[in-house]
């Protein structure tokens, strides 16, 4: 056996011949929203937002600004008509700048992004959510309820149909990112006025309809710009042009379900993948800054041991950030991943929240005891990325996912 160590950069592998075939054409540059004189403003402001637990106004103004809340909207209505791999791209960014302000806004993006890809697949039921987006309104999503473990197939808010084809919500939903400053809020809850036939009645409630209550109860470890406060529905008004699906419980075909899955782990992937890219940065950074006594002054960049761990989480962040907008594209142009569609949605989110952890630890470790300080940027990322692990799907319920893909449900 024949063995060869792998090229450094003093000695890179020959290049194979030219192939006689034509190349294909490139494929033309994202597109982006947020400037660098635009991230920059929201990075000086993240470290305060995150130590009184303010919401980011600040921020949103800014992102308002540039158009970042029509990016799903087509440009037809008046926004960007960027793709989901162009807004992941961005979401990258902003969440290397400022985590929590990344994860708020990724809430407003996940209901106009689905919206965008039913629209485009021809499913006209929620182009309000487009032209609504393109008039200023800022769209929250509240699915989730306490002791729920079913999530988007079962629901402890009642949904009363109205007589004119509307719905009342009455319940309570927890982690309502952007609850000081939505407009409209996506929402569902159990019609089961006919128990044969229960159904889950998806709609969007109007704040200047009334029947919410924002709790005041958001005081995190991390991501404490967010504003994830609980949010009371009672008899909250979902007009009939805003009732959007009606599905039986438990897990659905339909297009929506879908789309709210594809744009929601992407875009969630997104934000923790920027985490990682900033923790990395960091880690970089403190290596080449910090000295060692022991080696006669030499910065850390040169201790081998150093050296491998920052390696060691590029070579994690790479593989996080290509797969990412692998799949975005693929969301995209429609690849036909069949039956394993849902088993690489889930996987990217699991893989994303925890491979940004493996980074965000490493840099730690290279920066030392500086990083303990609650002030520290890192400090701040460690307990940001701890959020990952409870976000839709969790680790259980993507394995299950996966697991089924493969092996089919579960007998008994």
């Amino acid at each position: 056996m024949t063995t060869t160590s792998e090229p450094t950069t003093a000695g890179a592998p020959a290049r194979p011949a030219p192939r006689r075939a034509p190349r294909p054409a490139p494929r033309p540059a994202p597109r982006t929203l947020l400037s660098e004189d635009l991230l920059a403003r929201v990075h000086a402001r993240a470290a305060e937002h995150d130590r009184d637990g303010s919401f980011p106004h600040d921020d949103l103004a800014d992102l308002v600004a540039a158009g970042y809340l029509t990016a799903f909207v087509p440009e037809d209505l008046g926004g960007a008509g960027l793709t989901l791999e162009e807004v992941a791209r961005e979401q990258v960014r902003l969440a290397a700048a400022a985590p929590a302000t990344a994860l708020a806004v990724n809430m407003h993006l996940v209901v106009t992004g689905l919206a965008a890809h039913l629209v485009a697949h021809g499913d006209e039921s929620v182009l309000f959510v487009l032209r609504e987006a393109a008039a200023g309104e800022v769209f929250a999503f509240a699915n989730s309820e306490a002791g729920n473990d079913l999530v988007m197939f079962g629901s402890r808010t009642r949904a009363e149909r109205q007589p004119d084809g509307g719905y009342r919500y009455t319940g309570t939903k927890i982690f309502t990112t952007l609850s000081p400053v939505w407009t409209r809020l996506a929402t569902f809850g159990l019609d089961d006025a006919d128990p044969d036939a229960p159904r889950l009645v998806h709609g969007v409630v109007a704040r200047e309809d009334g029947g919410t209550t924002s709790r005041d109860d958001w005081d995190a470890l991390g991501m404490r710009a967010t504003a994830s406060a609980s949010t009371v529905l009672d008899g909250a008004l979902a007009r009939p042009e805003r009732v959007y699906r009606s599905l039986p419980p438990g897990p659905s075909a339909d297009p929506f379900v879908f789309a709210l899955f594809a744009v929601f782990e992407v875009l969630l992937a997104a934000v923790y993948t920027g985490i990682g890219r900033r923790a990395l940065e960091l880690g970089v950074a403190a290596a080449r800054r910090r000295t060692s006594l022991k080696a006669g002054g030499r910065t850390y960049d040169q201790d081998p041991d150093i050296r491998w761990r920052i390696a060691d989480a590029a070579l994690a962040q790479d593989g996080a950030e290509l797969q990412l907008l692998a799949l975005a594209r693929d969301v995209d142009e429609d690849a036909d991943h069949g039956a394993r569609w849902f088993a690489q949605l889930v996987g990217l989110k699991v893989r994303a929240t925890e491979t940004a952890r493996t980074v965000v630890d490493g840099a730690i470790r290279v920066a030392g005891g500086g990083s303990y300080r609650a002030a520290d940027e890192l400090a701040r990322l460690y307990r940001d990325v701890l959020a990952g692990m409870f976000h839709p799907s969790d680790d259980e319920s993507a394995h299950a996912t996966v697991a089924t893909s493969l092996l089919g449900p579960p007998r008994g």
